[in-house]
Formats: C-alpha cells, structure tokens, sequence
C-alpha cells in the first residue's frame, strides 16, 4: 500500500459528501442529506446503542458505521423502488475500493460485511444503529412538512432488532427534534 493509493482512498470517501440520500427524493424532499452526513450520526448513534446494548467493544460498532456505505462511492445510493429494477454488485465494489490498502483493506471489509449481513452481534446493532438514524431524520423531515417520510419511521421500527433500537423508536413520536435545546437558552 503506497501513500498515493492510501491518499486516492480518501478523495474516493470524499465522494460520499456529494452523493446524496436518494430515497429522501420519493418523499418528496428536493435536497436530502449526504450519504456522509448520515453516515456520521450514524456512527454516533452506534456507538451509544453498543453501550446500551452492553456490547463489550462499542468502537467496533462506530467504526462498522464509518464505513458502512463506502461501496456507494462508486454505485451511488439506489432507493428500494430502483432496488426492484437494477441489480447492483456492492460487494465487488467494496472489494476493489479496499484491495491496494492490503491488511487494512481487509480489516475494513470485514466490518463492512458485518453491516451489510448482519450476521455478528456488532452487525446486527450497527444496522440497527443505520436503521434508527434514518428512523430520526425521518422524525426532523416529518416535522417540516414531509409526511411522506412518516414510512421510514413505521419501516424502520418494524426492521430493528436490539431491544434499545426499538426502545428509541417507540420514543420517537413522543419527543420533536427541538426539544433537545428547551431551557438551554441563557436568561
């Protein structure tokens, strides 16, 4: 691995600013978050919810989520209705995205894996974690007028499978996304 590829790597990632999260676009929203943005909070959320899941090592999970849709570098983000049309070889993508890092590649792939088939404990709370992210940004899109996006909230809390990912998202109609900042204002 030379620092030219490790240096390519990160402009690739740099991609994930730019492609946008296209399933937003079915519910009407004419500028939805980055795959970027969303895969940040994501992580954040990830890390908290492998703690409230007692997960012995929450910075797995983080780092799962940090990674988590690399492969839409380079195949975009495909919405469940183009899903029904195209098919799409992710894994293959990854697979060449990550092959000149070497170990590090490797290491990367197998917590992308993780995610993508949710076949570990630490895969099944960062998909949750996916999951819930795209539960709240449904909320914040909801509260300005998208109701449409009202079915990523009912979609995502049928699809969680940890007892603390279902937990927030049963909180979710009780809460707005403003009340976080109530009574921090100074008098």
């Amino acid at each position: 691995m030379t620092d030219k590829e490790i240096l390519n790597f990160f402009f690739e990632l740099g991609q994930l600013r730019r492609i946008k999260h296209e399933g937003w676009r079915l519910a009407g929203i004419e500028y939805p978050d980055s795959v970027a943005e969303h895969s940040l909070r994501a992580a954040q959320i990830g890390l908290v919810l492998a703690h409230l899941e007692t997960y012995e090592n929450p910075l797995e999970v983080c780092a799962m989520l940090v990674f988590h849709d690399i492969g839409e570098c380079r195949i975009g983000d495909l919405h469940k209705v183009a899903n029904r049309y195209v098919q799409v070889d992710e894994d293959r993508a990854v697979k060449e995205q990550l092959v000149s890092l070497g170990e590090v590649g490797e290491s990367i792939y197998t917590l992308w894996k993780q995610v993508e088939h949710k076949d570990t404990r630490a895969g099944i709370i960062a998909k949750d974690a996916d999951y819930v992210e795209q539960g709240i940004l449904a909320k914040e899109y909801v509260e300005r007028g998208y109701v449409s996006a009202e079915d990523w909230i009912k979609n995502t809390s049928r699809a969680v499978k940890t007892d603390s990912a279902k937990r927030l998202l049963a909180e979710l109609p009780h809460t707005t996304s403003t009340d976080w900042w109530h009574g921090l204002k100074k008098l």
